[in-house]
């Protein structure tokens, strides 16, 4: 392989594409929506080869941002089109698109100063404020947390503006975000994950940016968009079983220390952990279902990739986990509120038949 300056053309031109995605609520009514701003359904954009059974179900509801004004490195201070697709399940995901025009070099600082994308993401929040303070009547149960976002980069460049003899330690600097030297097991880890569909055609995505060589690619964008949402969504629910599952125990504790059955008071532990398998369950369903993809084996295999690159099987194993936790502890806190009023029936007989025994002989 040559180096960077001899195998890459002296400038590359493309496309910044930057994903972030936010979580405003429980639900976002997206009927309630069209009434109060003008969104278009989101559909798929499809090329020959995707099939009618690759969709969204329900569409997402579109709408165009103001340009948003960035100042990033190497690129100088620029506006860049912008625009939010609203999920029913609370998450919306914000997109920028950033045209390019720089060296290889140049490129590479750019992708090694995106890892701390702390300005970007808040210049994405603040492009997207006042359209949350005008949905509000549409969000169900609206929280949006400060410290609760999810962004990824795709690095997009036209299949004659990226020869497939690229360097492989720029590229791999590329989807890595670092602009250093990489060690010879960064590099194989950073590229381990690549797919083509044909001989001009590229996708090397890693866990926080991806490299995609291609020109019809919409398609592509939107799965990347929708596996970084979901990866969103799954951390949310995460951080909600967690906090429901301490709160429902600070409540259940002192059961198990009350001396006598008939001060247990069950119905509000228990009312707690049912609306918390209801919920997780409804939000783990509903993240994970929207986007169908069957019938298109390329694009299931890009998902795949995203997946296992955002570990979203693990994020998914540790909320069924925590679901199964609550399970028991649900059924730990039934058995008692049964055993309890098993215990206060017998009571109940056992007075009974001593007013009985009373009365007869005061008779």
């Amino acid at each position: 392989m040559t180096d960077t300056e001899t195998s890459s053309p002296a400038r590359l031109q493309g496309t910044l594409h930057v994903f972030v995605a936010f979580d405003w609520g429980d639900e976002i009514l997206l009927d309630r929506v069209q009434q109060i701003v003008a969104a278009s359904a989101q559909e798929l954009p499809r090329r020959r080869r995707t099939p009618p059974s690759f969709f969204y179900r329900p569409p997402p509801l579109r709408v165009s941002l103001p340009d948003v004004n960035l100042e990033l490195p190497e690129l100088g201070r620029l506006d860049t089109a912008a625009g939010v697709t609203l999920f029913d399940f609370g998450a919306v995901s914000v997109s920028l698109q950033i045209a390019f025009d720089l060296t290889p070099d140049q490129l590479l600082r750019l992708a090694g100063r995106l890892a701390d994308a702390g300005d970007l993401i808040q210049k994405a929040r603040l492009a997207v404020e006042p359209l949350h303070r005008q949905l509000l009547p549409a969000i169900e149960d609206p929280l949006w947390q400060d410290d609760l976002s999810e962004e990824y980069f795709v690095f997009q460049f036209e299949p004659d503006a990226l020869p497939q003899t690229t360097d492989h330690a720029w590229l791999a600097g590329m989807v890595h975000l670092e602009s250093a030297p990489l060690s010879a097991d960064e590099m194989a880890e950073a590229l381990r994950h690549r797919l083509s569909y044909g001989p001009d055609d590229l996708f090397v995505p890693d866990w926080a940016a991806a490299v995609l060589v291609d020109r019809e690619c919409a398609d592509t964008l939107h799965a990347i968009a929708f596996a970084n949402l979901q990866l969103l969504e799954f951390r949310h629910i995460d951080n909600r079983l967690d906090q429901n599952l301490q709160a429902a125990s600070r409540i259940i504790h002192p059961l198990t220390r009350t001396g006598l059955p008939y001060w247990r008071l069950h119905a509000r532990p228990l009312r707690v952990l049912g609306e918390l398998k209801v919920e997780a369950n409804g939000l783990f369903e509903r993240a994970g279902n929207v986007l169908k993809l069957v019938g298109d084996p390329y694009l299931a295999r890009i998902y795949r990739l995203l997946a296992q690159r955002f570990y979203l099987a693990t994020w998914i194993e540790n909320i069924q986990r925590k679901l199964e936790v609550a399970e028991g502890v649900y059924k730990v806190v039934s058995d008692q509120a049964s055993a309890f009023r098993t215990e206060l029936l017998e009571l109940i007989i056992v007075l009974l038949i001593l007013i009985e025994i009373i009365l007869a002989f005061v008779r």
